[in-house]
């Protein structure tokens, strides 16, 4: 696929240009820069605004291919997506609060759900005004996602059928503020590992049925939630009872792939700011004024090699490889990557690194003590855990592309 970028992409260009530089105004500007990996809990009021605003200018959905337009949005092509979230990364707007409704539920409806349902919930989306969370993961059912026990049981009420779900998900980012969450749970009694399991939308919002509890991190935030289930209601069944696998592997693949181009942008900036700080320290003649570090250097311009790559090898994903280990792949590149980048955002400021925190009262968030590098360094510790580890992403490729053996298993 040809991803150079043509008449009509620099004409998207300039228009996503005007668009950002129009509206982040006013409350939307103090919001610019907060929110995204690490940094949840900034803005969010803010940003959650912002989610509708852009749902009113027709942003939300540009990837949504099954259905160009079908609901308000603007039409793009691959390369013109592109253009949009490069642009979107270069003025720092704020951290996307509709992403996973976005770029993962909405895809999933596309293509496993009825039309029914995405006449129903899709508009939601678009607009901006209903946000959604993930709940794959469970204590004892991490990578190994087959071992989920969450159940639901079938109910028909007021002529019309749904499920009880019971159990508890974990690490499911936003859950303090979505509407929604799709939930992978365990729908025919005594089924094991890959049978048996339903993809359920549940509402949030069922005092009693519901509850969200978040998850201290070492960084001090809050990024992550538990989430407990106690016979709440799912509405809906997509891609029909005892398909959930299915389902939730083409979802996953959405996860570990395509969307992983937006978050380089991201890194990207990350990685201006650690050469930057390494400038400032005295590397390569700096105004810090000490001598140059070869080996801190060899690292940056390493780091700056292999996100190029990154780059590329995800435009090459989005051109439709059919590779089966193309999601794995790029799981394991962004993550060791980020952890090695937060490594080094330490590393550049030396011994003053650890020093530098600011005096911390108890009774106040931990973030209060650390700098945005130190942040880096102490979320980017679970980049190779959350998302599918790297032992995981390592032997789907052994298995599914290499045709090695599989690795023995046992399981209670």
């Amino acid at each position: 696929m040809d991803f150079g970028f043509g008449t009509a992409e620099r004409e998207f260009r300039a228009s996503a240009r005007d668009w950002l530089a129009g509206h982040l105004v006013g409350p939307y500007a103090d919001a610019v820069g907060l929110g995204g990996p690490g940094s949840e809990h900034q803005g969010v009021a803010a940003r959650r605004a912002w989610e509708r605003e852009l749902g009113r200018g027709g942003w939300i959905g540009l990837g949504w291919e099954a259905e160009p337009g079908a609901y308000g949005q603007q039409r793009a092509s691959l390369t013109g997506q592109v253009v949009w979230a490069e642009e979107y990364a270069r003025v720092r707007a704020p951290g996307r609060v509709g992403h996973i409704g976005e770029n993962l539920l909405a895809p999933t409806l596309l293509a496993y759900g009825s039309r029914e349902q995405r006449d129903r919930l899709l508009p939601g989306i678009a607009r901006g005004e209903e946000l959604w969370c993930q709940g794959y993961s469970e204590p004892g059912a991490g990578s190994d996602l087959a071992g989920i026990r969450t159940t639901a049981v079938r109910e028909t009420a007021a002529g019309r059928t749904g499920h009880r779900v019971t159990g508890q998900k974990i690490w499911t980012s936003l859950a303090r503020d979505a509407d929604w969450c799709f939930v992978l749970a365990r729908t025919e009694p005594g089924s094991r590992r890959h049978q048996g399991l339903s993809f359920l939308l549940v509402r949030m919002d069922q005092p009693g049925r519901v509850e969200v509890r978040p998850i201290r991190q070492m960084s001090g935030t809050s990024e992550f939630n538990e989430v407990f289930f106690d016979g709440a209601l799912a509405e809906e069944v997509v891609g029909g009872e005892g398909n959930g696998w299915t389902v939730a592997m083409g979802l996953l693949a959405l996860e570990r792939g395509v969307s992983t181009l937006v978050q380089q942008i991201g890194f990207a900036a990350e990685l201006e700011q650690v050469v930057a700080d390494h400038l400032r320290a005295g590397g390569a003649g700096g105004a810090g004024g000490g001598a140059a570090d070869p080996v801190l250097r060899d690292r940056l311009v390493r780091a700056w090699a292999e996100l190029r790559t990154m780059r590329w090898n995800a435009l090459r994903t989005l051109g439709g490889t059919g590779d089966p280990g193309a999601p794995s792949v790029a799981k394991l590149l962004w993550g060791g990557w980020h952890r090695r980048l937060g490594e080094l955002a330490v590393a550049v400021r030396g011994a003053g690194a650890a020093a530098g925190v600011r005096d911390w009262a108890p009774g106040e968030p931990y973030e209060e003590g650390l700098d945005e590098a130190q942040r880096l360094f102490l979320f980017t510790r679970a980049d190779t855990i959350y998302g599918g580890s790297d032992e995981i992403q390592r032997n789907i490729i052994a298995e599914r592309v290499l045709g090695l053996p599989k690795e023995p298993r046992r399981f209670s």
